[in-house]
């Protein structure tokens, strides 16, 4: 059984068709990353999948839930972490957990016992008798994160969960999105591809509502990543004159310079592992570094999106 199945899913809102016969299968225990530029979809097919919404056209079921029969087993199925979570604020965060955890019927030691271990994960345990109307937006997106995970849901629904974190708040609730890889399907939305290149097992790209290609991180990299070198001078004029006569090779797509950087995208990069190094020596370059750019999801995805290659 796949955990999300979604079959010609269409969403209009007056002339705006926010999603347009979006098809995409996620397996159970996977960790999905769901790309898409502002306005491609994201949020409204979050919102269908966890029940919010409901679609114009199309079919999608969740852990084997069909959402047009069974709101009530999706509930209870999955867990789900808004873009923007809200809270009563006069609750402390161990108030909040331990009523979500009644209205899910869970037992009192294992209520207790499971609260902890989340306000801990979640970094919030030395905060759980503060009321959470004085929490920074950060802090309520990690209570959020614990509240999403306190019924042990089969599949996670996150809505850009790491984007008002600072750089330790990001590292720690990556960490534990990973660390739930198998243990419950994740399906992620996020502007931050760095994240996404770094936790995802699979990734999904849709446009204008449409979906514009799936496949695992790596096969994806493989096979649309862009082969790019980069190397530093000393001197930036000897620099720009080689990158000149570079543009003129026909092994070369496009060379960039920044500074003392100069950013050559090439067509074949067997030959360019031989050629282009031996090109900088030649023009005499004092060379500061020379490296093959590791493919970054970011360059992937705005190519995909801009040819809407499927």
């Amino acid at each position: 059984m796949t955990a999300i199945q979604i079959e010609s899913l269409t969403k209009v809102y007056g002339t705006v068709r926010a999603l347009d016969g979006l098809d995409l299968t996620v397996e159970p225990g996977v960790v999905f990353g769901f790309l898409g530029p502002n306005g491609a979809g994201k949020t409204t097919a979050i919102r269908i999948l966890t029940g919010l919404a409901r679609p114009t056209a199309g079919r999608a079921r969740v852990a084997g839930i069909d959402l047009a029969a069974d709101g009530r087993a999706l509930s209870r199925t999955i867990g789900h972490l808004p873009e923007e979570p809200a809270f009563y604020p006069w609750m402390t965060p161990l108030e909040f957990l331990d009523y979500l955890g009644r209205l899910y019927g869970i037992a009192t030691t294992e209520r207790k016992a499971h609260i902890r271990e989340l306000l801990e994960q979640v970094g919030l345990y030395e905060t759980r008798k503060r009321r959470i109307g004085g929490f920074s937006r950060g802090m309520r997106q990690r209570l959020g994160l614990g509240a999403a995970l306190i019924h042990r849901p089969s599949v996670l629904f996150l809505d850009e969960p790491v984007s008002a974190l600072d750089p330790a708040g990001r590292k720690d609730v990556l960490e534990l999105i990973d660390s739930l890889r198998g243990r419950c399907t994740v399906f992620m939305s996020t502007h931050i591809l760095a994240d996404v290149g770094r936790i995802c097992d699979v990734v999904g790209i849709i446009n204008h509502g449409k979906l514009v290609v799936q496949s695992p991180r790596e096969a994806l990299l493989a096979q649309y990543a862009v082969p790019v070198f980069e190397l530093e001078a000393i001197e930036s004029e000897s620099l720009r004159r080689w990158a000149d006569s570079l543009r003129q090779a026909d092994w070369v797509t496009a060379v960039s310079l920044e500074g003392e950087t100069a950013r050559v995208t090439v067509k074949d990069v067997a030959f360019a592992r031989r050629e282009l190094l031996a090109s900088a020596v030649q023009a005499k370059l004092e060379l500061t570094r020379y490296a093959e750019v590791k493919p970054a999801l970011e360059d992937v995805f705005l190519q995909l999106v801009k040819e809407g290659v499927s």
